[in-house]
This record gives C-alpha cells, sequence and structure tokens, in this order.
C-alpha cells in the first residue's frame, strides 16, 4: 500500500435509473433510493483509493453513517464526492457528499474502509 493522502478526492455522475429507485410510494413516485446512494459511495470511495493499492491488495467497506436529506426523482444526475478525511494504518475514513444536478445536497456523513490484502481475507472467510 502507497501512502493515501488526507484530502484525496474522487468524483463520480450518474444518471439515476429506474433500478436505482424506490417504487413504494405508489406510480409515479419513483425516487433515487438510499440504497443506490450507499452503494453509489461505495463505488466512489473504493475507486478512489485504487492507485494506492499494492498487488493483491482491495479495500472493503466496513462502516457508512449518512444521511440521504433530499429526495431525487429517477432520471436526474447525481455526483458523489468521496474526500480522505482520515488515514491510520490499513483505515481510511472519506467525508461523502451527494448532489443532484439541480445543485440540492441530497447526502453526507462519513464512510470507512480497510485496506485487505485478498488471499489473507479469502482464508479468515474460509475459517482458515
Amino acid at each position: 500500500m502507497k501512502a493515501i493522502p488526507v484530502g484525496h478526492s474522487n468524483e463520480m455522475t450518474i444518471v439515476t435509473t429506474p433500478e436505482m429507485g424506490i417504487a413504494h410510494l405508489g406510480p409515479g413516485a419513483s425516487f433515487y433510493s438510499t440504497p443506490a446512494m450507499v452503494g453509489h459511495i461505495e463505488i466512489t470511495s473504493l475507486q478512489s483509493l485504487l492507485p494506492f493499492l499494492d498487488p493483491g491488495e482491495q479495500s472493503v467497506g466496513v462502516r457508512i453513517n449518512v444521511a440521504h436529506t433530499a429526495p431525487t426523482p429517477i432520471g436526474m444526475k447525481v455526483t458523489i464526492r468521496t474526500t480522505v478525511q482520515e488515514v491510520d494504518g490499513r483505515r481510511c475514513v472519506f467525508a461523502v457528499e451527494v448532489h443532484n444536478e439541480g445543485g440540492v445536497k441530497i447526502g453526507e456523513g462519513t464512510h470507512e474502509r480497510r485496506i485487505i490484502d485478498i488471499g489473507r481475507f479469502a482464508g479468515a472467510a474460509k475459517g482458515q
């Protein structure tokens, strides 16, 4: 693992699709879901760490604390931005913000990832 600088950030913009929406509000009321937002935060954070990983390493999410604060209709663009807030050994904490194309902040919080050795992780998962 290479040194991960505090302040390093990554951004991803996506167009929300029906698969990313909630449907339980009834016809014509499909909005970007919290599980989709959390997944996009994880992907953006993971991609942010890739340049700092050595062969055989990867990162896994271990904690997420986010608030989904405003609705976004399906079809709108959403931008997810993650910024390294803290690094402690293999632990990396990101500050996260999510905005829709109207400029409305729809989510914010923190996400923690750990850098892992894939082989050792897989062995631990098998009980070895």
